[in-house]
């Protein structure tokens, strides 16, 4: 796992110590090695950036940039699946110096060019300079567990693995995206291909990009899309051979993610997705896995006991730390430089805080997400088809919707009934099923964001169009796994190991098991009345249901709490009006009387002070 950056400048200003500086910034990434290449040619000056955290062969022969004969790499990420794509190679006579994935991936791209990606089985992002054909070709994996960033603006090309990269750079230009910046008060997270900035984009998962360093033109191209899957014809198997097949792949996809030359441990939270990690690599192994788990004081907040109870019996060498209130509220000034471009997901606080726990212990971790985008988990999607159904057979709700955005939740004496209607306001405009799930989780709703910034050149993104899937599970499904999974839980595992120096892996997120499972009945994963069904048959198998089978937590916080107490120091001081007309790119009066508001009613919308002191934040951090 490592921290890439790297430029085309077809203007020549752009020297070997701005690449360096664009490298070293991700120190954090990879604090084992650096490697720097940098050519000053006739019509442009190109440089590839590399930060190494030694996982696999930790010799010198694992230094990037690494060439062979007419190609140059830097690569971030693992394919697991090295060794049987060397001995294929070998078969063809290529010889190899070292026992990376590196040098493998950089020879099968020799042998096979782009459709050498096909063989991967991992997580990746790969930069590749060919000097023959004169292009830089930008990889990034199936589901987009590593991040690519790239930057194209007035004939400067910047890429990396995270945006604090292009500040390094004295001609990278820092101008909001409205566009984006209106999706983030959405969900909480910038969807890919968009960025904070302008003229800056994630590469997507499943695709590469070409630059034509002749003609300086960058086309990006789709290699693979879980669409392709859910809209395949329905596997005819029956569930319990479903069942077989499923945990077959299960432990083929955690076999690979052990492979390391350095120790590796589990995330466990005690639910189904990291217990079924968990019990199948422990499952007859003479050695005890690590697992690690973060714990809270508050009770309704706190998982570690049940992670405790599934360690104990399967018998793992299990680590437990129960983080206090100022461990956790200290990381909150800190977000906005971690994640480098406004990210509101509040659980990426306890995610630092069970990384760095397990760095002291082991330099790689598994941790399970993935699991509810894929086996069906969130009640979001039952409660969405319920809601949605409900409320079309409202009558006069077309005079409804005129008349619920004008009134103010003052008027209301009971909390209780204004919290109602604030939930009315924002489920009753939905659309269909899938603007329904995402008014459940959207912080602002569209049609609130226009009163404190300025869109009136937005772009709205219709997310029912990003999935052309019949079944309206699956349609779900998808939804989450293109949107929420790449964009929230990704990133912000990503960040969090990575911000420690510890390798990420994720290993629900193989392909061969995303395929199968989209392709299975949606009846085999969630009803009416379960979740997960699937996976659950197979974590029954190795842990008792008792043990196992309750409500699902999530890994969140006590955000309101604190807000009334340890950090409403720091909402006044993020609040406070002088400071808010500082920040250009909003309605510095709306969102103070948001503020107020919920100062009045801090039950109802605490989630929305929430995002917008991430953003405040942000904006003093990087504007």
């Amino acid at each position: 796992m490592c921290g890439i950056a790297g430029f085309v400048d077809f203007n020549k200003k752009s020297d070997l110590e701005v690449l360096k500086n664009m490298t070293d910034v991700l120190y954090h990434r990879g604090p084992d090695d650096n490697g720097y290449s940098f050519y000053s040619l006739s019509s442009h000056n190109i440089g590839l950036g590399h930060r190494r955290l030694s996982i696999l062969d930790l010799s010198k022969h694992g230094h990037q940039p690494m060439k062979f004969d007419n190609l140059e790499i830097v690569y971030n990420g693992e394919v697991y699946n090295f060794k049987e794509i060397r001995k294929e190679l070998e078969i063809y006579g290529y010889k190899f110096i070292s026992n990376t994935d590196t040098e493998v991936i950089l020879k099968a791209f020799h042998k096979w060019g782009i459709e050498a990606v096909h063989k991967f089985i991992g997580m990746f992002a790969i930069a590749i300079y060919d000097k023959e054909k004169q292009q830089l070709i930008l990889i990034r994996d199936r589901v987009g567990v590593k991040p690519l960033y790239y930057y194209y603006k007035d004939g400067l090309f910047l890429f990396a693995s995270e945006l604090k990269s292009f500040h390094k750079h004295p001609n990278f230009r820092k101008n909001i995206n409205i566009n984006a910046l209106a999706l983030f008060f959405r969900f909480g997270y910038i969807i890919q291909p968009y960025s904070i900035f302008q003229n800056t984009w994630k590469l997507k998962s499943g695709h590469y990009g070409i630059l034509d360093l002749k003609s300086g033109n960058f086309k990006e191209v789709k290699y693979w899309d879980v669409i392709d899957f859910y809209n395949k014809p329905k596997l005819k198997i029956d569930f319990q051979e479903a069942v077989e097949e499923t945990e077959r792949l299960l432990k083929s996809a955690f076999k690979y993610r052990m492979i390391s030359d350095v120790p590796v441990g589990i995330f466990l939270s005690g639910g189904y997705d990291s217990s079924t990690v968990a019990a199948i690599l422990q499952k007859n192994r003479s050695d005890r896995i690590k697992t690690f788990t973060i714990g809270f004081y508050e009770d309704k907040f706190n998982e570690a006991h049940h992670a405790r109870k599934i360690a104990k019996y399967l018998g793992t060498e299990h680590t437990e730390y129960y983080c206090t209130q100022k461990e956790a509220l200290d990381i909150i000034p800190k977000l906005a430089y971690i994640y480098d471009e406004p990210f509101g997901d509040p659980s990426s606080i306890p995610t630092i805080l069970v990384s760095r726990i397990t760095r002291k212990k082991v330099k790689v971790s598994l941790s399970a997400d993935g699991g509810d985008e894929i086996f069906g988990g969130y009640k979001k999607y039952t409660q969405a088809m319920k809601f949605f159904d409900l409320l079309s057979k409202i009558p006069l709700k077309e005079k409804l919707l005129k008349i619920l955005p004008n009134m103010n939740n003052k008027v209301f004496l009971s909390k209780k009934l204004s919290s109602k209607v604030y939930t009315l306001k924002k489920l009753l405009p939905s659309k269909d099923y899938i603007d329904m799930m995402n008014r459940l989780t959207y912080y602002f709703q569209p049609e609130e964001i226009p009163k404190f910034i300025d869109t009136s050149n937005n772009s709205e993104i219709d997310l029912s169009l990003t999935c052309n899937v019949d079944n309206i599970i699956d349609k779900m499904l998808a939804t989450d796994f293109k949107t929420y999974l790449v964009d929230d839980i990704l990133v912000k595992v990503d960040r969090a190991t990575m911000n420690t120096s510890l390798e990420g892996r994720e290993p629900f997120l193989d392909y061969r098991l995303i395929e199968f499972v989209a392709q299975l009945p949606s009846s085999y994963k969630i009803n009416e009345n379960d979740k997960k069904i699937l996976l659950k048959s197979i974590a029954h198998k190795y842990i008792p249901k008792d043990m196992i089978d309750r409500p699902k937590m999530g890994f969140s916080v006590p955000l309101n709490e604190w807000f009334q107490k340890e950090l409403s120091s720091l909402l006044n001081e993020y609040f406070d009006l002088e400071k808010l007309k500082k920040v250009t790119c909003i309605n510095a009066e709306e969102v103070h009387k948001i503020y107020s508001q919920w100062l009045k009613f801090p039950e109802v919308n605490y989630n929305k002070i929430w995002i917008l002191l991430i953003f405040l934040m942000w904006y003093e951090e990087w504007m």
